[in-house]
């Protein structure tokens, strides 16, 4: 009888282990399908759309980039996080750019290999309002689209060019060397004697 009954006891205390034992490994398993189901999901386009927009956000930047002089020595830490513009413009020949900006000092931990390290402040740049400009190398490109109208440098100061046409014309004309009988050459942009055009020249210096 009492054989029956540790039996008996044994049993229920086995099989509540295995309940017990059950239970925390569902419940272990549980998060995992709920993380799956997460990963799983599609992000809508507008929330791609707000967190890629050009805007300030925290930024991990190098010491380094800040103080390229600097490379003798190491820096703990190596990088900070500062609040700089990024993201994406709506064309890609603009770019997010800081239009206003404000500096922080902060402290870091300065060392030289096998030397003394040393508590030191640093001044970093923080932006603080950002847009989307045209990239400089394309905005060059396109002031500078029109051919010089001379290759000759002692002649440039002769001719005007329309930024818009890129058209070439002197900058002198048949009215200011008119009295002393001296006509333009558009094609040089001086004026001489006709047939001689050597005999006199006429220049911005001289009309």
């Amino acid at each position: 009888m009492l054989l029956g009954t540790m039996y008996f006891l044994f049993s229920w205390i086995y099989w509540g282990l295995l309940v017990c034992i059950y239970s925390a490994q569902f419940s272990r398993a549980a998060p995992t399908h709920e993380k799956e189901r997460k990963h799983t999901e599609v992000v809508p386009f507008i929330n791609v759309y707000e967190r890629s927009m050009c805007k300030v956000r925290e930024t991990l930047v190098d010491i380094y980039q800040e103080y390229p002089d600097e490379v003798e020595y190491i820096f703990k830490p190596s990088c900070l996080p500062l609040m700089r513009c990024a993201g994406c413009c709506s064309d890609e020949n603009f770019e997010c750019v800081p239009t206003e900006w404000y500096n922080v000092t902060m402290q870091i931990l300065r060392m030289k290999p096998h030397m003394s390290q040393l508590y030191v402040e640093k001044t970093f740049q923080q932006h603080s309002r950002c847009e989307c400009r045209q990239k400089k190398e394309i905005k060059g490109k396109q002031e500078n689209h029109c051919e010089p109208c001379t290759e000759t440098e002692r002649r440039k100061h002769l001719f005007v060019q329309d930024p818009q046409t890129c058209k070439c014309s002197c900058k002198n004309t048949d009215s200011r060397c008119k009295t002393k009988q001296l006509e333009l050459n558009e094609r040089t942009c001086r004026r001489g004697k006709k047939p001689r055009a050597d005999q006199a020249v006429c220049s911005p210096l001289f009309c």
